[in-house]
């Protein structure tokens, strides 16, 4: 895999499918959104692709999607076609670039995809402003600002398709297709501890403490984490007190051990997103991620949603959002280099979660 063969596909396209002159579509036909984004980031783009099938429903809309992530839109929620897209895979770039020419393409996250929507054969390109390098945002043909009060992440992402007010419906998305597994007895809990740094994990002495109090609710709690993360559940539970899937189930089949849970708890990953789009009442942990950002939202206002958060913790003061500075996007992005000991996380006391999970399920 090289990304110095994917720019030399890209680039010259690019230049070659860009210099028209142009002008915005009323009504597109076909649509791009492409970027190259994690799972949590991807799957906040639900509220871009539910405003613009509300604009446009009858638009044929392309998404580029990580590989990993494309089984979860088998069933084509909002009548999607994920795109398989990873900027180090030449072949699946040329993918993406085969499928245009498009009436619009849309690009959250970084503007350097802008090009590949021009590769693509876009006729009008519209990306968020402020981006850095300046001949990223020049690639765009229109630039949306970025608000200028707290505002939930997938909220943002919907405005790259103009105004609106649309609500996450469960019925939206149906659930993808997956190889059979067994499912634990109802009611169950699935408390995820996983997440991809260190420094977003809770103590593993208060999740136990909170799997022994679901159980004594009559809820069954059950360990989740991601692949080659089941030594984390081993060291938190070592006498197996509690039923484990860590590590056993796909994306799809996660979708699935969610969807039929009557709760669950997990820090600020994207496991949380999947949540949302499964209808999960969730409890999630931030530290040193932002509720106002990551959290529910005016599109998953719907969810039942609850985060755990010590407000204004000190040392959650950064204000970075994909390269632009957002003076009220309070967050922490340090890595251990700079945090040896996740304080924030260790400073949401095991009550504060167990109310958040007693009202949710009450």
């Amino acid at each position: 895999m090289s990304r110095l063969a994917t720019r030399l596909h890209v680039l010259p396209r690019a230049l070659l499918r860009g210099g028209a002159r142009r002008t915005a579509p009323k009504d597109p036909g076909r649509i791009l959104i492409a970027h190259h984004l994690l799972l949590g980031d991807t799957l906040m783009l639900t509220a871009l692709l539910a405003r613009l099938r509300h604009l446009y429903p009858r638009a044929d809309i392309d998404l580029c999607v990580a590989p990993a992530l494309v089984p979860l839109y088998a069933a084509r929620p909002y009548g999607v076609n994920a795109l398989p897209y990873d900027p180090r895979h030449p072949g699946l770039t040329r993918g993406v670039t085969r499928r245009g020419p498009y009436d619009l393409a849309l690009v959250p996250g970084e503007n350097r995809h802008c090009l590949l929507a021009r590769a693509a054969g876009a006729r009008w390109v519209v990306a968020l402003a402020g981006d850095t390098p300046q001949w990223k945002n020049r690639a765009a043909d229109a630039l949306v600002p970025w608000p200028n009060d707290p505002t939930n992440l997938a909220d943002i992402f919907a405005s790259l398709a103009g105004p609106g007010n649309e609500a996450y419906a469960p019925a939206a998305w149906p659930a993808p297709p997956c190889a059979r597994f067994v499912l634990p007895p109802a009611p169950y809990a699935v408390l995820h501890v996983g997440a991809g740094s260190v420094l977003r994990h809770w103590p593993g002495e208060r999740w136990l403490a909170l799997a022994d109090h679901l159980a004594a609710r009559g809820i069954t709690p059950v360990w989740s984490a991601g692949p080659g993360e089941a030594a984390l559940v081993q060291g938190i539970d070592p006498l197996r007190y509690h039923a484990s899937l860590a590590g056993q189930l796909d994306l799809a089949q996660l979708w699935h051990l969610l969807a039929r849970a009557s709760l669950l708890v997990v820090p600020d990953t994207g496991i949380a997103h999947l949540g949302k789009v499964t209808a999960t009442p969730t409890v999630c942990l931030y530290g040193p991620g932002s509720d106002v950002l990551f959290g529910a939202g005016r599109f998953w206002r719907k969810h039942r949603f609850a985060a755990a958060i010590v407000a204004d913790f000190p040392c959650r003061d950064q204000i970075t959002v994909f390269k632009r500075e957002l003076p009220w996007a309070r967050r922490c992005q340090r890595g251990l280099d700079r945090c040896a000991a996740p304080a924030c996380m260790h400073a949401l006391e095991l009550a504060r979660v167990i109310a958040a999970c007693d009202s949710l399920l009450d």
